[in-house]
């Protein structure tokens, strides 16, 4: 024991001494290598374009493999369901399918209520698409099928083009229901044709221009307008059809205006004891008949007054399916192909659609318990369609008498998750406020000017925001930290500390044509120079040094005309002067000559004090302008991301403004496509060469040190856009 107590210290000694030394070669260790401008990079890298592909080459062609490609790339179930884990996986997508199955009839039924059609709508809309998306969908956990938000987007649109009233006169309910499941039908067809196109062409990415607080705001706006359209159905009011901005607000007037007339209520087995439908006036489901309805070919007459509702359904369905397949596709470790779901998503309401379903997405209480019941794959969505298809075909008639006001607590139950979303105004507020004005304005306009005005205010709203944002992006100087090659904004950064006769300015944003003359400005303004000043004094200077020299020489034209006429005058009348007379008028002459050129340098002295001394003239120094503090300036480009026509000719400006007042300006860390773009502009030149454009920050600063003066072999100004 004691050899072993005494050996532990020893060992314990030189592993601390090994650390140490490996801390000390760390702090040792350093990297040199050379200065490397764009021109330096370029050819060490061997940059050049990538060569160019044809596409469409590989598109036209016809192979067996390709065929194969294409067919398992647009049928994903012909992928998995060949690998499908039956012992793993069966039993829980069979649970999962059930559960959905359960919670999908009900659901089914209200949300046509929401749409203005029959309940029994409702079911068809839960089987024919979800057993289509089984097919071709990439989402292995989302439950499609009828949604409240979807439903109440339908509704809008049926209620505008089939009215409750007509003229003042009521329409035969049957000749009512039917027009709106012509309206409901083709809506759908439309609104698949748009999200399969979409998905062919690549679209995919339309939904990321609606943020999550937009997505968020208008979903929390969808279900306050859900809640109120089922308040009808709750006190068994009879209301009027508003639709149009406001009618929200008109809808809660009515309600409140009405609510003695409302009627108590029970649930089905009530309902049908007690008679409460012929006794009491109470709205019921109906008949529901037993079987499917055959297909019926769209009523294309009303896709030009349903192309703008269509459209606007087709991306907020899309939007809510997708957002939470990749939730899930995240929390479980598989990819969601969102051009695929388009195209699934559009099928799905497609061939709906020509079966009389109206447009489905995703829902959102379903797809939880779809998950957390167990369910792995779309075999889950598959048997619960399964289970709406045994009750279209022979359970239907034991819900006929149950009350529309059951169905819409069912509804108005389902809405608490999306209701929850109020608390998203603390959140936000915390997190980010330009995320709460979205979020704000969303819920504002949609429950204002309802439910497709309200996204299309929304998402222009979004972007109007996103615009605004760049043009006021984080401007900074920058200083280089101690004994590193770092540099950080000095405002931020106490130890970073700016290189003497060095200026690096940054944007955090990319410029271009809203935002590049905010940009121009703000560097003037962090240099600490007032460059417009200085150059408009230069200028007058000069122009007065110009003027100066023009009334000297017209003075020195003056004399000398002066002179040759007395000279002539005193030719004339003493012809017989004599040869020493006529040389000391010629030395007097002279004198007269000499007398004016002393007079131009003490007029210009007067100016500058600085001429006798300067190479140069023109320079600040010369015509006694201050002069910066600083001979370089450095543009750090590294948030560049594109550039376009504006941005050059800013660029452009800045280095003939500074190189005006004497600063030599270089450009660091640009990107490789924004090299290509600058070249493509013409904006490297005999002026602007490559020379100007280094690798990084701190290759640009130690080029600047080395060189405190304008490059050699470049001009030194450059003519301004």
């Amino acid at each position: 024991m004691g050899l072993a107590d005494a050996s532990g210290p020893r060992d314990t000694q030189a592993l601390l001494s090994a650390t140490q030394a490996v801390e000390l070669r760390r702090r040792d260790y350093h990297m040199e290598r050379p200065l490397l401008n764009q021109e330096h990079l370029e050819e060490l890298g061997r940059w050049g374009s990538a060569p160019r592909t044809r596409q469409w080459r590989t598109w036209l062609q016809c192979s067996h493999a390709r065929v194969r490609a294409l067919l398992l790339q647009h049928l994903p179930v012909l992928v998995w369901l060949p690998r499908y884990p039956v012992r793993d996986w069966l039993l829980g997508d069979l649970l999962s399918g059930m559960s959905v199955a359960i919670m999908q009839l009900p659901q089914g039924l209200a949300y046509a209520l929401l749409a203005g059609l029959p309940p029994v709508f409702g079911l068809y809309s839960s089987f024919y698409p979800v057993f289509i998306y089984f097919l071709f969908g990439t989402s292995r956990h989302i439950s499609v099928g009828t949604f409240a938000v979807m439903s109440v987007m339908v509704g809008s649109v049926t209620e505008s083009l089939a009215p409750q009233t007509l003229n003042d006169s009521t329409i035969n309910e049957t000749t009512r229901d039917a027009e709106r499941v012509r309206v409901a039908s083709t809506l759908s067809v439309l609104v698949g044709l748009f999200q399969v196109g979409l998905g062919l062409i690549h679209f995919g990415f339309l939904v990321t221009y609606l943020s999550e607080p937009l997505v968020r705001g208008y979903t929390t706006a969808a279900a306050v307008q859900v809640f109120v359209s089922q308040l009808k159905y709750v006190f068994g009011l009879h209301l009027s059809s508003h639709s149009g901005p406001l009618s929200l607000i008109y809808t809660v007037l009515e309600v409140c205006r009405k609510l003695p007339q409302s009627k108590l209520i029970g649930a089905t087995g009530i309902s049908y004891g007690m008679g409460l439908k012929h006794i009491f006036g109470v709205d019921v489901v109906g008949n529901i008949s037993a079987g499917l309805v055959p297909p019926v070919a769209p009523n294309t007459q009303l896709f030009s007054k349903l192309v703008g509702s269509a459209f606007t359904i087709a991306v907020v369905g899309f939007a809510i399916a997708i957002s939470l397949g990749k939730i899930f596709a995240l929390r479980h470790g598989y990819r969601v192909d969102s051009n695929q779901e388009l195209v699934a998503l559009g099928l799905s309401n497609l061939i709906g659609g020509i079966f009389q379903c109206f447009p489905v997405s995703c829902s959102m209480s379903r797809s939880l318990v779809q998950e957390s019941t167990g369910g792995n794959s779309q075999v889950a969505g598959a048997i619960s369609s399964l289970f709406i298809l045994l009750i279209i075909v022979k359970l239907g008639e034991l819900f006929r008498d149950l009350p529309k006001a059951v169905l819409a607590a069912i509804i108005i139950v389902n809405l608490k998750g999306m209701l929850r979303q109020l608390s998203d105004v603390c959140s936000f507020w915390k997190a980010n406020r330009a995320d709460l004005l979205i979020w704000l304005v969303t819920f504002a306009a949609t429950i204002l000017l309802n439910l497709d005005l309200g996204l299309m205010v929304s998402v222009i709203f979004s972007l109007l925001l996103v615009v605004v944002r760049t043009q006021m992006p984080h401007y900074s100087i920058l200083g280089q930290v101690p004994d590193t090659d770092i540099y950080r904004d000095v405002a931020e950064y106490s130890e970073a500390k700016e290189v003497p006769g060095v200026k690096v300015f940054r944007s955090s944003a990319t410029v271009y044509f809203a935002n590049a003359d905010f940009y121009s400005d703000a560097l003037k303004q962090r240099c600490g120079v007032d460059v417009d000043f200085l150059i408009s004094q230069k200028k007058k200077l000069l122009k007065k040094r110009e003027q100066l020299k023009l009334k000297q020489l017209q003075k020195e034209k003056k004399l000398q005309k002066q002179a040759a006429s007395s000279k002539g005058a005193s030719v004339s009348i003493n012809v017989n002067t004599s040869l020493e007379d006529m040389r000391s008028n010629n030395v007097e002459d002279c004198k007269v000559m000499q007398v004016s050129p002393g007079d131009k340098m003490e007029d210009a002295t007067a100016n500058g004090q600085e001429d006798s001394k300067a190479p140069d003239g023109s320079t600040l120094k010369a015509l006694g302008l201050p002069q910066p503090d600083f001979h370089s300036l450095i543009l750090d480009l590294g948030a560049l991301s594109f550039v376009d026509t504006v941005c050059l000719k800013s660029l452009k400006n800045i280095f003939h403004d500074f190189r005006e007042i004497e600063v030599e300006v270089y450009m660091a860390a640009c990107h490789s496509p924004v090299v290509s773009q600058l070249e493509a502009g013409h904006f490297f030149d005999a002026s602007i060469t490559k020379k100007h454009l280094f690798a990084s920050v701190h290759d640009a600063v130690t080029f600047a040190l080395q060189h405190p003066r304008p490059v050699p072999d470049s001009p030194v100004s450059v003519t301004r856009l």
